[in-house]
């Protein structure tokens, strides 16, 4: 209960809790320095000279502090019997960790978090980089994404459609297809390249090459469908005259 009979809030029950769970600090007289509370020291920024000695702050520091050589190493658990978060830590971020940091520097070198649309694709390359960190595969050699084998099973009833030219091009060649394409733009618009190709749509529509194309091949045709009745007829007759 709060001063004056009233509950305490949610507040002051969590500054209560975190209190309670603190190390009590040896040769602090409450006297001189008195208690300071978890809002206290949020609101406003503590010094260590302001509540102990120098002597009180050394033995405080040496007895919080723990020693580094004296903790052993310890042993992975089984991991058959061992809990969920103890196989995450042991077994799952050793190994994840490191490939999430060198899949954000690969995204970085992509452009990934410069652009909205790139040829990288964050799922391959970390399945990439974790069949080849793989401990089983210690002395083999390297293995790209589309060489691993159930990669390619799972691709051959999965297909992918294929990425689109704009993402496979660097940026050079892509500002090269972009400047020979406004060349042609800018020659084509002069006005003698203007005044020649109106002159070759009115030859072509005045000799009517399209009609003269059609004809010439009904003819090729009608001659081919000719010579093929006549060698018809030939052997017929020269058959016939062998009875």
């Amino acid at each position: 209960m709060a001063a004056g009979g009233r509950a305490a809030s949610l507040w002051e029950q969590v500054c209560a809790e975190y209190e309670a769970e603190q190390p009590q600090f040896p040769d602090v007289p409450e006297s001189k320095h008195g208690s300071v509370s978890l809002e206290a020291g949020i609101l406003q920024p503590l010094h260590m000279e302001q509540f102990y000695s120098a002597p009180a702050a050394d033995t405080v520091v040496q007895q919080l502090l723990p020693i580094a050589e004296a903790a052993p190493f310890p042993e992975p658990p089984d991991q058959k019997t061992c809990s969920p978060r103890e196989y995450l830590e042991y077994y799952i971020f050793p190994v994840l960790l490191p490939g999430m940091a060198e899949l954000l520097h690969r995204a970085k070198k992509e452009k990934c978090f410069e652009r909205k649309r790139t040829k990288f694709i964050a799922c391959d390359f970390l399945t990439e980089w974790l069949y080849n960190k793989n401990p089983k595969r210690k002395d083999e050699s390297f293995t790209e994404f589309f060489s691993i084998p159930f990669v390619n099973d799972w691709l051959k009833d999965h297909p992918r459609p294929p990425i689109p030219l704009s993402l496979l091009l660097s940026e050079e060649e892509a500002s090269i297809v972009i400047q020979s394409f406004w060349r042609g733009y800018r020659v084509r618009c002069d006005s003698e390249i203007q005044e020649l190709r109106q002159w070759q749509k009115q030859l072509r529509e005045e000799k009517n090459i399209t009609k003269r194309v059609k004809e010439f091949w009904t003819k090729q045709e009608a001659k081919v469908g000719s010579k093929s009745e006549d060698s018809e007829e030939h052997i017929q007759n020269h058959s016939t005259s062998r009875f």
